[in-house]
């Protein structure tokens, strides 16, 4: 069962998009950590990695998902719009099919360009240069492997108000030859997050069940049905996760395993912060133990459920977790593997994002797993250090707006 039954069509329609967005920021949250262990160029080493790991196996699954498997510029556009590496509005993606073979994108914003701009040239060309050129190779090799993302113009910008900001051709020919695979594919490929099965979307609940049909200029996820959004969410988390792994693999590489594991909580205390509290703020909830629980119940960090097998559950004063030694993402390495007994300081960060008083305390701890108990403490605590750093990106406080009925950019 997923965790987000429990929301309306409605509900889910707005949380989609926030669940993108929190996804792309895992990187503010990661790289500011990265570049101050490896530098510059440490960071841009472990940001191509990442996404050429994780990018192709979570576009394929989003695209059985949602049934718009294919192996057309058409199909990787689709993809590109529920890719957290391209969250709606916020990366303002827009496209254009010629044919089967050909097509351009470009972004007439870029909220990942607003927060590198202001670091300087280097650091624009380390995203706009080094990163993306593997990088959208990777995800498009997701759909067609012959496919090849070529620039036609790109940051630093001249002059510094240019927009579109980029603009990009994608040409799939045969004559093209594949981008290798990464050495480490076979990590994440392998995964228990890359084949964990999900419940199938019921083709009769009112709305759009899939996106087989044509490639629309947006997404408006209120045209989707609650089924398909409900696979769309635990879609997502998983892209989270796989992205977090890819990110894992890179940082261990490059450090010892107890250095690697004290980047990787970090980035997750920055990002599990910022994230709780625009789930609060996207469903208008209170900041009491039951709109804690309901916050839980909904992070990425924590589900889809039968990956994490997290269970919550509201007490008198507080909330209670209960952590299993066993579940597909203690195997992976994933978030939850990264909070013990020991050290829950990302836990911490993720519930004082709906109320800087809640604390975490563990309760007890057995031969099947180990519970917490979350409750309010008399004074507030101060931000995490590691949340504050992510909430430099401008997408921390982006809001998102409703741009109307989308238009079909592809004849059927």
């Amino acid at each position: 069962m997923s965790s987000y039954a429990a929301l309306s069509r409605h509900q889910l329609a707005a949380l989609v998009p926030e669940l993108l967005l929190c996804g792309h920021l895992i990187d503010r949250s990661g790289m500011a950590h990265t570049i101050a262990a490896f530098g510059r160029e440490g960071m841009t080493a472990v940001a191509i990695e990442e996404w050429q790991l994780a990018s192709p196996i979570y576009t394929r699954r989003m695209q059985r998902a949602l049934r718009f498997t294919g192996d057309s510029v058409e199909t990787i556009f689709k993809g590109l719009q529920l890719d957290i590496g391209a969250p709606p509005q916020f990366m303002d993606f827009r496209f254009r099919v010629d044919d089967h073979d050909h097509g351009e994108f470009w972004l007439d914003h870029c909220g990942a360009l607003a927060d590198v701009e202001p670091m300087g040239e280097e650091f624009v060309v380390a995203m706009c240069h080094d990163i993306e050129d593997p990088t959208f190779d990777a995800t498009a090799l997701a759909t067609n492997p012959h496919a090849q993302v070529r620039p036609v113009h790109r940051p630093p910008r001249r002059p510094a108000d240019r927009t579109p900001v980029c603009a990009w051709t994608v040409v799939i020919d045969p004559a093209h030859v594949p981008p290798a695979v990464p050495r480490n594919a076979a990590l994440l490929a392998n995964s228990v997050a890359a084949g964990l099965e999900l419940a199938e979307i019921d083709p009769d609940d009112e709305g759009m069940a899939d996106y087989a049909g044509p490639l629309l200029s947006d997404l408006r996820f209120a045209d989707f049905s609650r089924a398909a959004l409900r696979r769309m969410a635990d879609e997502i988390c998983l892209q989270q996760h796989l992205l977090t792994l890819g990110f894992m693999v890179a940082i261990n590489e490059r450090s010892d395993a107890e250095t690697a594991l004290g980047i990787g909580r970090k980035q997750f205390a920055g990002i599990a912060g910022l994230t709780s509290e625009r789930i609060r703020r996207c469903l208008a909830l209170g900041d009491d133990p039951h709109a804690l629980a309901t916050v839980l119940r909904l992070h990425p960090a924590l589900n889809p459920v039968n990956y994490t097998g997290i269970d919550i559950a509201v007490l008198t004063s507080g909330v209670r977790l209960r952590f299993p030694h066993v579940s597909g993402a203690r195997t992976d390495g994933a978030w939850p593997s990264m909070l013990t007994p020991e050290d829950l300081r990302p836990l911490d960060a993720l519930v004082r994002g709906v109320n800087p008083r809640f604390v975490a305390r563990v309760a007890e701890t057995d031969q099947h797993g180990w519970t917490v108990d979350i409750d309010l403490a008399e004074q507030p605590f101060r931000e995490a250090s590691e949340v504050a750093v992510t909430r430099f990106s401008t997408g921390a406080g982006f809001a998102f707006t409703d741009r109307g009925k989308p238009l079909p950019l592809t004849v059927v």
